[in-house]
């Protein structure tokens, strides 16, 4: 996506790239293909906006996190295919960490708790499970990045090996008090500091492009993890402002200033952005499945054809009439870190149809946000004035009506949804200095709507009790 200095987009080019399954709980991609789609794409959106490539004064990167790449320091060559962030390989890596005790470590120094989620056990099955890797690492010939630290890396060929805080902060390898790289949880992995990349801020000198891939040298000027420019897109500088993006998974950020909320009912502490060296916390709840129920719809039960249709098929019913879809395709996310629950539809009855299925997927995605939002009112927080959506599910009117009357909290949609990247942009800007405070960019944030509750309590509490008794099942 391109942005001019107002951050108005000017253009934008987009492709689906495969999702690889070679197990049950196993979801890779091919780093070659994300490679290849980014560049083409970069110079597709160039040429959209009308401009010459040595008109671009700086690029952000905006990625996935916690899915990660090991490479070949010599020839940039991965020595296996990227393990996405919904990966349930490590489970068992995962569950001798708990036996060993080292949860509470763990979340006293990273916010996060011991789940395959996390780059740590991914990086750890890597070594032991490619022929040869351990060893390469030991000696320096390997390099770890996320998606953003390897297109820096292929950015730059290979003179730039960094990733930012708010990336760091999603490997269970980094002290969030500290802001650096943990001597003690790598040794308890066993994992080679060599292999780590150096930790900058989100706005950040992260080298020049080669000049040959994009047609000219740009500096690469910030990097963020998605939710985290999500929430800088969405302008959440103060404390107690919570943004809640949809995309493949949801996730909901509330900001938490300078002070780390260490959560007693399993959310998670993360770094919400970093600027001059000095972070800004958050409180996060991270659900896997949102959008991917929707394309699981589509593609593997071929019950829509489009994304858009479940919209209207929504509102050609008035309830799911009781039932439920649990979307634990991948196990389940906060606050139940349930990495075997799978998948189930519950209460289906003769005069069940494709609508209910369809309206309970959608449902499923406000009350998995509930889950959340209840928890962190256990954990102190004691009111939200509004939450900010983004993300492309942010576009169905019906579901933000229903997340609404679910939380019992306005649900305010800006004019442009995809706000992971324009917070990048924003970052991007920052560095580039284009902006020169947090307010300036806030006054740039602009709301198209708001959705106010409107759902009785009564109907509401039965609606999420019923969820509730769902995911029991699925769980024992």
């Amino acid at each position: 996506m391109v942005f001019n200095q107002e951050a108005q987009l000017l253009s934008s080019a987009q492709a689906e790239f495969p999702q690889v399954f070679p197990k049950d709980g196993w979801l890779e991609h091919d780093p070659e293909t994300i490679w290849q789609d980014v560049v083409r794409l970069s110079c597709e959106a160039i040429k959209k906006a009308k401009l010459k490539p040595e008109k671009i004064a700086g690029l952000g990167i905006s990625n996935q996190r916690e899915t990660t790449i090991i490479w070949d320091k010599a020839t940039g060559e991965p020595i296996h295919s990227a393990i996405v962030w919904q990966d349930q390989r490590t489970m068992n890596i995962c569950e001798r960490w708990l036996e060993e005790g080292l949860e509470k470590t763990i979340q006293n120094k990273t916010g996060l708790l011991i789940a395959p989620y996390f780059s740590a056990s991914k990086i750890s099955w890597l070594l032991d499970n490619v022929p040869g890797a351990r060893k390469r690492a030991e000696n320096g010939e390997l390099a770890f990045g996320t998606i953003e630290t390897f297109l820096i890396w292929r950015f730059t060929k290979g003179q730039v090996h960094a990733t930012d805080a708010s990336n760091a902060s999603r490997t269970m390898l980094f002290n969030i008090h500290q802001q650096d790289w943990d001597s003690e949880l790598l040794a308890a992995f066993d994992i080679p500091a060599s292999l780590l990349p150096k930790v900058k801020d989100n706005s950040d000198d992260f080298g020049l492009t080669a000049q040959d891939i994009l047609g000219a040298s740009m500096p690469i000027v910030a990097a963020a993890g998605d939710q985290h420019a999500a929430m800088f897109g969405q302008a959440c500088f103060k404390k107690g402002m919570m943004k809640s993006t949809y995309g493949t998974g949801c996730f909901m950020l509330l900001n938490t200033g300078d002070a780390v909320v260490q959560s007693k009912h399993r959310l998670l502490a993360t770094i919400a952005y970093r600027l001059n060296n000095r972070p800004v916390y958050a409180l996060e709840g991270s659900i896997f499945i949102a959008g991917a129920a929707v394309q699981w719809l589509r593609d593997a039960v071929h019950l829509i054809n489009n994304a858009k249709d479940t919209e209207k098929i929504a509102t050609s019913i008035d309830s799911t009439d009781g039932v439920y879809l649990v979307p634990a395709f991948t196990g389940l996310g906060a606050p139940y870190w349930d990495s075997r629950a799978r998948g189930a539809i519950l209460g289906l009855s003769r005069d069940s149809g494709m609508q209910h299925i369809v309206r309970a997927a959608l449902e499923s995605v406000c009350y998995q946000c509930c889950d959340i939002w209840l928890a962190m009112q256990a954990d102190g927080v004691t009111s939200l004035e509004t939450l900010r959506v983004d993300g492309g599910m942010a576009n169905n009117d019906w579901l933000m009506q229903f997340l609404a009357d679910i939380l019992q909290v306005p649900v305010e949609r800006p004019k442009l949804i995809e706000t992971t990247a324009r917070g990048i942009a924003f970052l991007a800007g920052l560095q580039l200095g284009w902006y020169q405070s947090l307010d300036e960019i806030t006054e740039l944030w602009q709301n198209d709507h708001i959705f106010t509750p409107a759902m009785d309590e009564d109907t509401q509490s039965k609606l999420y009790k019923g969820w509730q008794h769902a995911v029991s099942q699925i769980r024992a």
